[in-house]
């Protein structure tokens, strides 16, 4: 609306600053001065109420499809045809977002632009068609030259959108598995594999700056050009006295303002950019949510069964095949090197991530029959690097769907060996969670805390306690025995002491479970013990 006004205005300045030049010549000086003030103050309030509401609407537009994405995103599911990467997500989410915004803006100034030139042209015919016919020489050659670098944008900034999201997906992978990465020693290997999309990157991004520098040089020739044309014209017709000194003013005014059309070149290069932004959004929306199983999990002891567990990433095929069982109310820790899928296992086991092919079962139910609300009531997580959510350290270890009593969450606490330090903080475990001074081993113990009160028959711990010292982790994995034993346990580690506590260790190599057995039977194997070179406290 303000951009509306503010174009109508100025349209109207120019013949209002005609008739007051005018009127200022024919003696009754002061009579234009009036509406002239009247037509000034109403473009300048447009203008701000413009500049305002310019970019508040690109905010709300880029707030609008970052729910709507978001929301899409946590109903599509696991499935593996609706998955993607993190890190491509998460710019999609950003930049992809943040440029598809732009749209509602872009096509309002464009439009606004646009309608602003033809006005203007209109305008110049009015006061003679000579001047409409010597705006339009040079007007056309101009956009034919905007056309081709519009769709030159369009393509790179598809590609400059890509890019970027390839980078963010590699360095996501790489911060989520930096300890592993550490331990590996091969930190430089992973620095020169999320840098390897940038020379892309910088090619679009260059190839954008390059269209938008032609445009802008372009522009700025022809655009004196054709001023240059329309002031001869409009002095040719003073001179002949076809033409009088008020309508002079208004053919140099509706000359400026017609060429404010090449100014729509930069809001057709932002509408050509959110294009490509709107192009990967509706990628993510266009995937049709995954139908939730409906099935409730009936009576069981946790048994699991991984039959035929076929997962692809887009580095190639992580897990191939794969069979394995975890027993119910026994401990099976998951080991295997950087790389192997031992937490993409943990996550298929558990139902946050579907397998391309093969079936998981719990307790005989496939996985993805089981209703979202019993799977999630059924497995708990405890993670290497939790989120901790909540208002308060308590508020965090009782988040879940139904709320825990603070009793089971303060056994739990004490469980995971988090009692300690939570009563030393300055309010317990009412302590807000963001004034909460905590390490990285005590973010941990909150996590396996978090886990262990709510009361479920499966237990995935992902690397969960490789921030914790010997003694700590032992304390815990005892615990884990004593009080947790009659749930089945499912523990990610490359640590020999956590090994050895497992019932039994299965063991991933190249896509495949190598072996299942006790971890005094591994042992005798020399590349099972490589495994553990260098990962231990």
């Amino acid at each position: 609306m303000g951009v509306a006004a503010s174009s109508a205005a100025a349209l109207l300045l120019p013949a209002v600053l005609a008739t007051a030049v005018d009127r200022d010549l024919s003696g009754t000086t002061g009579q234009g001065l009036l509406p002239l003030a009247t037509v000034l103050g109403a473009l300048t309030a447009a203008e701000t109420l413009a500049q305002y509401a310019g970019p508040r609407a690109t905010a709300e537009a880029t707030a609008r499809l970052r729910a709507a994405l978001v929301r899409h995103i946590m109903a599509v599911g696991p499935h593996p045809a609706r998955r993607t990467a993190t890190g491509d997500l998460a710019a999609r989410l950003t930049a992809s977002a943040g440029e598809a915004g732009l749209s509602t803006q872009a096509a309002v100034y464009a439009v606004a632009q646009l309608a602003m030139a033809a006005g203007s042209v209109l305008a110049l015919a009015l006061l003679a068609p000579e001047l409409a016919a010597a705006f339009l020489v040079t007007a056309p050659a101009g956009w034919l030259l905007l056309r081709r670098h519009l769709r030159r944008t369009v393509t790179r900034g598809e590609g400059y959108q890509r890019a970027q999201a390839a980078v963010a997906a590699r360095l996501l992978d790489a911060l989520a598995g930096h300890r592993t990465i550490a331990a590996a020693g091969t930190v430089d290997r992973e620095i020169e594999r999320v840098l390897r999309p940038v020379p892309e990157l910088g090619r679009h991004g260059r190839a954008l700056w390059d269209s938008q520098r032609r445009v802008a040089w372009s522009t700025g020739l022809l655009a004196p050009a054709t001023q240059i044309t329309v002031i001869a014209v409009a002095g040719h017709e003073l001179s002949t006295g076809t033409l009088g000194a008020g309508g002079l003013v208004a053919a140099l005014g509706y000359a400026t303002l017609g060429l404010g059309g090449f100014g729509a070149a930069q809001s057709l290069l932002d509408l050509a950019r959110a294009r490509a932004g709107h192009q990967r959004v509706r990628e993510v929306l266009a995937v049709p949510p995954q139908p939730p199983g409906l099935r409730a999990l009936p009576p069981g002891p946790g048994r699991v069964e991984l039959r035929g567990i076929t997962v692809h990433t887009p580095g190639g095929t992580v897990l191939d095949g794969l069979d394995l069982v975890l027993p119910a109310r026994r401990c099976v820790a998951l080991v295997g090197r950087s790389g192997s899928g031992t937490s993409l296992l943990a996550a298929v086991a558990g139902g946050l991530m579907a397998p391309d092919r093969g079936t998981v079962l719990l307790d005989g139910t496939p996985l993805d029959e089981i209703s979202p609300a019993a799977l999630r009531a059924a497995v708990s997580y405890a993670f290497c690097d939790p989120e901790l959510t909540g208002p308060t350290v308590l508020d965090a270890l009782r988040a879940a769907a139904d709320p825990l009593p603070e009793t089971r969450v303060r056994a739990a606490a004490r469980a995971a060996q988090a009692d300690g330090f939570i009563r030393r903080l300055p309010d317990g475990y009412r302590t807000p969670l963001a004034e909460a001074p905590l390490s990285g081993g005590q973010r941990q113990r909150l996590g396996l805390a978090r886990a262990l009160a709510r009361d479920s028959r499966l237990l995935v711990l992902d690397d969960a306690t490789s921030s914790l010292d010997s003694a700590t982790e032992a304390a815990v994995l005892r615990a884990l025995d004593d009080s947790y034993g009659d749930r089945t346990r499912l523990v990610v580690t490359r640590r020999t002491a956590t090994a050895a506590r497992a019932d039994l260790v299965a063991w991933l190599h190249e896509g495949h479970v190598e072996a299942v057995a006790p971890h005094h039977e591994l042992w005798e194997v020399p590349a099972y013990r490589a495994l553990f070179r260098g990962t231990d406290d």
